[in-house]
């Protein structure tokens, strides 16, 4: 999610290793079109890491990567090469934050995210807001916990929910405002 920040560009897995002199082995970054485009079924992306990562990487390609037709290389080429989408998608989303920062302005709980296409909603239970904002709403959203695992008893997204701002602007306000309205009965 590199190119979908709110403000100033976080720094790089490859900046903030290189600072640190991080062993290059024990960071993999992976990229591609699905997140930075908008393009999942394209399949284009790339690693980066040590030499080391970089040939186990290779060697699973070879036995287990399914190769990208050369119409898609040309049509994935094309859009690596552009930067004017990846500006005109950030803004997007630039604006679906300031949506939800103004839907939930004044909620003390709500932390806006400076990064990436998701809200984390603190909610009492994730799993009950999820399935009532589906029963009574028609609104899909994924109860935290599905994405962490329990650590000493508890599961850090048990009081969360995960909103996916991937609609329109008009239908992310009125999903926005709907889910607020429900979720405060």
């Amino acid at each position: 999610y590199s190119e979908i920040y709110r403000d100033a560009p976080p720094p790089g897995a490859a900046e903030v290793a290189s600072f640190g002199g991080a062993d290059p082995e024990r960071v993999v970054i992976f990229h591609s079109l699905s997140k930075r485009s908008n393009l999942p079924g394209l399949r284009s992306g790339f690693v980066a890491s040590g030499p080391q990562n970089m040939a186990r990487i290779r060697q699973l390609r070879t036995y287990a990567g399914a190769p990208l037709p050369l119409p898609l290389q040309h049509a994935a080429a094309a859009v690596w090469a552009d930067e004017d989408h990846v500006i005109a998608s950030r803004k997007l989303y630039q604006d679906k934050y300031a949506i939800a920062d103004a839907v939930f302005a004044g909620d003390p709980l709500y932390n806006p995210p400076q990064a990436g296409f998701f809200l984390w909603l603190p909610v009492e239970d994730g799993e009950a807001a999820a399935m009532k904002l589906w029963t009574e709403t028609g609104i899909r959203v994924l109860p935290g916990a599905y994405l962490a695992r329990e650590v000493n008893g508890t599961n850090p997204g048990d009081q969360f929910i995960r909103v996916a701002l991937v609609a329109t602007k008009e239908e992310t306000q009125r999903a926005l405002e709907t889910m607020r309205d429900c979720l405060r009965d």
